[in-house]
């Protein structure tokens, strides 16, 4: 067993793997070679590597599993990069929907009724999902009929820009009922 000196660790740098082949790297002896504005031909890969220098570009292996793989003449880095810019996009303009949380109580006043109901409305106009929930303290567990009307009231309010998942079901002292935003046509 060989030691190591004492004194600095080891550098060893990383080694990224790339997600294609490229050049050299691909070892199928035919490949389907897809050039701009041509229609896709087979070619041996030495043919194809030889054009690709030519053409100072990269032979770059799409769709390794095809038989035989499908490679493209392009420069590998453009293609890197057009690929992020794509990707980063699209992330840009999913949105991630929410759970926004109403609480009430059984004994929630009309007025404060009003004023949740149309808060609730415009989190499911967003897009938003909403869990609404009838929070009980003490003894008003005995009132849980209250909390449930409180809720199917709730559902037919919303009913315009939401739809109720499930009806109202208890989870220890919370009765909890979500609604889920309805599609814009």
């Amino acid at each position: 067993m060989q030691k190591r000196p004492k004194g600095k660790p080891q550098f060893r740098p990383r080694v990224k793997e790339r997600e294609h082949n490229i050049n050299e790297d691909i070892t199928a002896p035919e490949i389907r070679l897809i050039k701009e504005g041509e229609e896709p031909a087979i070619v041996r890969t030495s043919e194809a590597l030889a054009l690709a220098k030519s053409m100072e570009v990269d032979l770059v292996e799409i769709s390794p599993n095809a038989t035989p793989p499908v490679c493209r003449l392009i420069d590998y880095n453009k293609f890197l990069y057009e690929k992020k810019k794509k990707e980063k996009e699209q992330k840009a303009k999913s949105k991630q929907s929410e759970i926004k949380e109403i609480r009430f109580t059984p004994n929630t006043d009309d007025h404060d009724f009003d004023f949740k109901s149309k808060h609730a409305e415009k989190f499911l106009q967003d897009g938003d999902k909403v869990k609404c929930y009838v929070q009980f303290k003490g003894r008003a567990i005995m009132f849980q009929e209250r909390g449930e009307l409180l809720l199917l009231k709730f559902a037919e309010r919303l009913a315009e820009v939401g739809s109720l998942e499930s009806m109202p079901k208890m989870e220890g002292r919370r009765m909890i009922a979500i609604f889920t935003p309805k599609k814009k046509k």
